[in-house]
């Protein structure tokens, strides 16, 4: 293959007399170069074919071959569709030959166009047209000549500029503008010395314009000084900086010298004494010391301005300040724990209980530090947080609380490694930090809602944490030292258990809390919610009294949750308007009744008499539902209308759900003779099973009794009693099965002022140990075994009425699912 040996052109004042250049011509293909009229360059040629051409151009006469640069020096073997069609014609001065090719220096002549191929065995032979020189300077007229003269100076002057600054050009290139008087060729060697991409050297070959190549010319050798006085500038401030950092080194190791001989110490000698006693106070475990003690010689080694010196002192700082040894003592007086929770929260004696006992167990083991893992379950509003501030009030404890809602990185628990930038610490060592103590109450709230993505899984980071097992020597990976988390009590809260991992599940001690009655409701307003809204809105007991109706009417008429924020914004709103009337005049003492609470939040937003308006036809029967954010009641609707026997579902069921209503038909056709249910109803009758609150989804087997209940109504024409509820599996023998959820259903049923409710009878122990004896003692439970028990508690007897009315679908109806009856 043909390749230029390290272009060095020699410049040349004039073309080579007495040469001649054929029409045809031998075409030798030149890699990564374009040679110009009268420069002379060295080439290497190794390629077989090229070295016969050579050997061949050499035993002629003339000595005269065509040279033009290749498109893409890739290419191993060219056609004339690989190179250009301007280049220029040369003459071979010397040849050598040596093992590896031949060695020569050719000198180009004059531009060449090629026309046409007229051999490519064994290389390239072509038709070539000389290209006519521009007009002489002396034949062009005046203005023209002076234009010229303008653009050859400029290009000198550039020349000498772009030489004068780049490392890889000779100084003595500077004297071509002086020698070289003709413009042509001055662009000519200029173009075959300077640096440049061989797209811009063939594009300045093709140009046959003097005046114009030297215009192109000059614009490429103005990019090219730009780049060089740029690059000049950068070294320059580099070498100013390096040059400033050494003078300012020897400098302070002379004022070393200086303030020992004066026995004073410098700023960076006292802040390494200084870190070096926080070292000894700190009081670390041995592994710990001995990574502070290494950072340490390290940073006294270390230039101040180094990239390293901050990292590495606050990678000590972090050391020094952790609590290694710093604990508080835990209250063991039981009697006064007991009274610090009972004056903070009213009710949850399961958590109560809990606390009691894990202070006995200190109280007789004070060397155990065995701590459990307890998870606060329940739904939003019952007082999880603030349980948690309380436990670390009454024990005397630090309390943190991390919110771990929207984690997804689980360098937030284990920190990032300090090889990255701004590297830190995870949350848990950062709040062992701020707590200030390695017992504090770690809260980690909203446990249920951490995330994973490709940053990794935080659930699976805290295993470790939550371990009591393995957390004594937790490893950040920042401090990349183990740390004792033994001695932390960690509190989780969380209101659903499905989304968390079951290992980290497995680890907790689950305490659920469960929705509050409406009198506990009654007394957590009276003790906590209405004394601190009337102190945030500036009222005292002269101005506002609460009457225990007026509360009740709240909790009643305005509110229906587990928990009681929507009852603190309802007493708030109550104590805004009363500040509002104050503040305009009124004088005498606001007395918040039933009556007052109607007047300041207008019409409750919640009636009894919707159950009762909701069960007055056929077909609808009240049942109990568990939700993330505790119990409630929701009705079920079942209507017939002239069809073929197919059961239609509607109000986005899940599948368990709809199995349920399959099981519930089913169970009614078996049984329509017991139920005096006309033989014709159900092949008459197409039945529609509908459950509203259409945009919520809804699963379970638990409303198996509440739907047999209502289609055995629908078909009998018996309507269900207003006053009852009913949660319970059914199978198609008519068993009752057992459910769950029953504390937070019963509740509901309470809120919602039932008297009633219908509960499996394995469900027994249930109610007796999770519901408050309040609630027992207002509802009436039965506890039913068959479905058959179920029907003759709750729907009411015959009218004269018709059975069932047959109505046609609305139109405009959605198109509901259909599942063919069995």
């Amino acid at each position: 293959m043909d390749v230029n040996e390290g272009q060095t052109p020699t410049p040349t004042g004039g073309e080579e007399s007495g040469v001649s250049i054929p029409e045809e011509l031998s075409l030798l293909p030149l890699r990564d170069t374009v040679l110009f009229p009268v420069v002379v360059v060295p080439l290497a040629v190794s390629r077989e074919s090229s070295v016969k051409l050579i050997d061949d151009a050499a035993v002629s006469g003339s000595r005269v071959i065509g040279t033009v640069a290749m498109k893409s020096p890739e290419i191993e073997k060219p056609t004339l569709d690989d190179v250009y069609r301007i280049g220029t014609a040369a003459v071979i001065h010397t040849m050598l030959k040596l093992p590896e090719g031949v060695r020569l220096i050719v000198q180009g002549l004059r531009r060449i166009e090629i026309l046409e191929c007229l051999q490519t065995e064994p290389y390239l032979r072509v038709r070539v047209r000389v290209l006519p020189e521009d007009t002489p300077e002396a034949e062009l007229p005046p203005d023209a000549q002076m234009e010229m003269e303008a653009l050859r100076r400029s290009v000198g002057a550039l020349f000498q500029k772009v030489v004068s600054l780049s490392p890889d050009l000779p100084d003595e290139l500077q004297a071509i503008p002086q020698n070289v008087q003709e413009a042509h060729v001055l662009a000519d060697l200029i173009c075959a010395h300077i640096r440049m991409p061989i797209q811009e050297k063939q594009e300045l070959l093709e140009i046959i314009d003097v005046r114009e190549r030297l215009r192109r010319l000059a614009s490429l050798l103005n990019r090219d000084l730009e780049i060089l006085e740029l690059q000049t500038k950068i070294q320059s401030q580099v070498h100013t900086e390096l040059g400033k950092m050494q003078r300012d080194y020897y400098l302070r190791e002379q004022l070393k010298q200086i303030q020992k001989e004066l026995g004073e110490t410098d700023e960076r000698t006292a802040e390494i004494e200084e870190l070096r006693a926080k070292i000894e106070a700190a009081e670390m475990p041995e592994e710990a010391r001995k990574e502070a003690d290494r950072e340490l010689d390290r940073l006294s080694k270390m230039p101040p301005q180094a990239a390293e010196y901050t990292v590495a002192r606050t990678y000590i700082d972090w050391l020094v300040t952790l609590p290694w040894n710093t604990s508080t003592e835990d209250n063991l007086d039981m009697r006064e724990v007991r009274e610090v929770l009972d004056a903070d929260h009213y009710g949850i004696e399961k958590v109560k209980e809990r606390i009691l006992e894990y202070l006995a167990v200190r109280k007789f083991n004070p060397e155990s530090h065995r701590h459990p893992i307890l998870c606060f379950a329940g739904p939003p509003g019952v007082g999880k947080t603030s349980l948690g501030k309380s436990i670390a009030r009454a024990l005397g404890r630090k309390f943190f609380r991390m919110s771990l809602g929207g984690i997804r990185d689980e360098a937030e628990i284990r920190g990032h490694r300090r090889t990255y930038i701004g590297a830190l610490p995870g949350q848990i060592i950062q709040g062992i930090r701020r707590a200030g103590s390695n017992n504090p109450l770690f809260m980690l709230d909203e446990i249920d809602k951490v995330g994973a993505d490709f940053r990794g899984d935080p659930s699976s980071a805290l295993l470790e944490v939550l371990d009591p097992e393995q957390n004594g020597t937790f490893r950040d990976h920042y401090l990349d030292v183990p740390f004792d988390l033994s001695r932390v009590l960690f509190i989780t809260t969380a209101n659903v258990l499905d989304t968390i991992l079951p290992p980290l599940r497995d680890r907790m001690e689950i305490i659920e809390l469960s929705g509050y009655t409406e009198q506990e409701k009654l007394q957590i307003a009276r003790r906590h919610l209405v004394p601190k809204q009337m102190s945030e809105h500036g009222l005292t007991p002269e101005h506002i009294r609460w009457e225990d109706d007026g509360i009740r009417a709240i909790v009643l008429g305005y509110t229906r949750e587990a928990g009681v924020r929507n009852l603190e914004r309802e007493v708030a709103a109550v104590c805004r308007k009363v500040t509002r009337e104050f503040a305009e005049g009124r004088t005498e003492l606001a007395v918040i009744d039933s009556e007052a609470v109607r007047r300041y939040l207008g019409v409750p937003r919640f009636e009894y008499e919707e159950i009762a308006e909701r069960t007055s036809q056929a077909g609808v029967a009240t049942g109990l539902a568990w939700t993330p954010v505790g119990g409630d009641v929701m009705f079920i609707e079942a209507t017939a209308m002239p069809g073929g026997r197919s059961l239609m579902l509607t109000g986005q069921l899940g599948d368990v759900m709809k199995e349920s209503a399959q099981a519930a038909l089913s169970f009614v056709r078996s049984h329509a003779a017991e139920l005096g249910i006309d033989a014709t109803f159900f092949r008459r009758n197409d039945i529609h099973v509908h459950v509203p609150a259409g945009a919520i989804p809804k699963d379970g087997p638990s409303a198996g009794v509440t739907m047999a209940t209502a289609i055995a109504s629908l078909a009998t024409g018996r309507r269900v009693r207003s006053d009852v509820a009913m949660t319970g599996e059914i199978t198609l023998t008519g068993r009752v099965l057992p459910v769950g959820g029953i504390k937070e259903k019963v509740l509901a049923a309470h809120r919602a002022g039932l008297k009633r409710v219908i509960l499996p009878e394995r469900n027994r122990k249930d109610m007796l140990e999770d519901v408050p004896e309040e609630v027992r003692q207002s509802i009436q439970i039965e506890y039913a075994d068959t479905v058959r028990r179920v029907l003759d508690w709750v729907l009411e007897p015959e009218e004269a009425a018709p059975a069932a009315e047959e109505t046609s679908p609305r139109q405009g109806q959605a198109t509901p699912e259909r599942i063919a009856a069995p």
